[in-house]
């Protein structure tokens, strides 16, 4: 038995979850999201528009690999359209800074030319202050695809912990040379 899988899930007021066919669609204040859910496998049941709840039709291996899976992605889905998800990203180096230039996030991170991100649609960017920045969407895949890639420009190094790192992310930190 799933222990995530027996968990229903609460919809907030202004979700709306309509499933049709194999496609359950979310709709809430934050925009819309449409998710595949294999029927032959698990039966999505909705009381009401307060509380979904999956179960599997037949439990076996495959299913015992994908119930709670699947639990999460709708509960993701619906949490992402009531609420968003957000990162922050911290730019830690002498002369590191960020601004937004239209649809793209320019960077100087201490290499000899500025890096330019472009940012997509469905995310939305923010430079709070020149060392912070915020990533926030509805999908939360999305959402930390983005900051990963951001991320991966710079990594942290562990000699002086310069580079762009998550708020609250821990740092391994090294000695340096000694004499």
């Amino acid at each position: 038995m799933s222990k995530i899988g027996k968990i229903n899930i609460v919809i907030p007021d202004k979700v709306k979850v309509v499933l049709n066919g194999d496609l359950l669609n979310i709709e809430g204040p934050l925009g819309k999201k449409s998710l595949n859910i294999d029927t032959q496998m698990f039966e999505l049941i909705i009381d009401d528009g307060k509380t979904v709840s999956i179960k599997p039709k037949s439990i076996n291996q495959d299913t015992k690999r994908l119930w709670g899976m699947n639990r999460s992605l709708v509960n993701n889905a619906i949490i992402g359209t009531s609420k968003g998800y957000t990162k922050t990203l911290e730019l830690n180096g002498v002369g590191y800074r960020a601004s937004l230039k239209g649809k793209q996030l320019n960077m100087q991170l201490g290499f000899s030319h500025d890096v330019n991100f472009d940012i997509p649609d469905s995310v939305k960017i923010t430079v709070e202050k020149q060392t912070i920045l915020k990533i926030s969407g509805s999908d939360k895949q999305e959402v930390g695809l983005i900051t990963s890639k951001i991320k991966s420009i710079r990594p942290p190094e562990p000699y002086k912990g310069k580079g762009i790192k998550e708020q609250g992310q821990y740092v391994l930190r090294k000695e340096g040379k000694k004499k």
